[in-house]
């Protein structure tokens, strides 16, 4: 596999072709279980029979519907567990690639310079929304759509949250990010930076100059292990953060060891593979059947080189030693690297 760059994105876009062939295996379910599964209300099965017949701007209307973040959730959104799930043509072969057919769409809509929101009447009064997050971010569409007039206040320099600070770029582009809360600003949603509540402002405050305050202020630190309390081991969110913030810029250990099995952990792991670490190993409590990671994530970590080792929890950590049981068996497993 050719070496990966941490500012390039990891999974190839479809051309128009590509597109509408993928498209093109859809059963066109009158049910659509696909647009069932999907917690974002996106409606998988319509935007893909418009892409089979080539209408392509009549896609982006349909995942922006309900959905403002359409081209991030294109590419971090563990389709595989959700719309896919649903998807019949895995009775034939293998479920389509809704994700990758949404990228497509989204970044047809971007290229093309499509306006499918437009600008909001403001008419219903203010509402502000702490945090410039995910959920912030959609609130504020939804309600802009309803007629209100929204304000965001955000803490950090720059709006997103973990989509800015967290997540891999060669996952999730600045760039997307970027275009996309262009365009939620474009309809006329304000968004304030640097203005922490309790610090730069008051809740009452707000309380008082508006309809409405929602809080949609996330998780921005990450939980640790007790065993691990008086260890040398990094946070796996500080991880992510740090190499997000640099850009990829900071220094990576010649070999490294990660306790966990979800997402974040293959985050964790793909950047340190793409970084230039040698050798990167996984070890979960759960067993490979039943792991939590989204399959996507998983097997790029495993074609990125990282080793992966099922069914061992930790049980002791002496230094840069990590002694592991499993789960089911007697058998202990001792590990050792530069960086846990």
């Amino acid at each position: 596999m050719p070496q990966q760059n941490y500012l390039d994105e990891l999974t190839p876009a479809f051309t128009s072709l590509l597109a509408i062939k993928e498209a093109s295996r859809c059963l066109l379910c009158h049910d659509a279980p696909c647009s069932q599964a999907c917690p974002a209300q996106t409606d998988p099965g319509k935007f893909i029979r418009s892409i089979y017949f080539r209408n392509f701007k009549g896609a982006a209307e349909t995942i922006r519907e309900n959905n403002a973040l359409g081209a991030v959730c294109a590419r971090v959104c563990p389709t595989e567990k959700l719309c896919q799930s649903g998807c019949t043509r895995a009775g034939v072969d293998a479920p389509i690639d809704i994700g990758r057919l949404q990228r497509f769409v989204t970044d047809f809509e971007q290229q093309t310079g499509m306006e499918i929101y437009q600008p909001g009447t403001k008419t219903l009064g203010k509402v502000a929304i702490i945090g410039a997050g995910p959920a912030g971010l959609q609130a504020s569409v939804t309600l802009t759509n309803q007629g209100y007039d929204v304000t965001i206040y955000e803490k950090e320099a720059h709006p997103g949250g973990w989509l800015r600070n967290g997540i891999p770029q060669f996952r999730l582009p600045q760039s997307v990010l970027d275009a996309e809360i262009a365009r939620i600003e474009k309809m006329g949603v304000t968004i304030k930076c640097n203005n922490e509540v309790g610090n730069t402002l008051t809740l009452e405050q707000l309380k008082a100059e508006n309809r409405a305050v929602l809080v949609t202020v996330g998780l921005s630190s990450g939980s640790g292990l007790p065993l691990f309390e008086h260890s040398d081991v990094e946070i796996a969110v500080d991880f992510l953060q740090r190499a997000r913030q640099a850009q990829g810029d900071i220094s990576i250990p010649q070999s490294a060891l990660i306790i966990g099995g979800g997402d974040v952990a293959m985050d964790v792991a793909s950047t340190l593979k793409v970084l230039g670490c040698q050798a990167v190993t996984c070890v979960a409590r759960e067993e490979l059947d039943e792991f939590p990671a989204s399959e996507k994530e998983f097997t790029s970590a495993r074609e990125l080189g990282v080793s992966i080792i099922d069914g061992f929890t930790p049980v002791a950590v002496e230094g840069n030693k990590v002694t592991f049981k499993h789960v089911r068996l007697s058998g202990e497993l001792t590990m050792a690297a530069d960086k846990i």
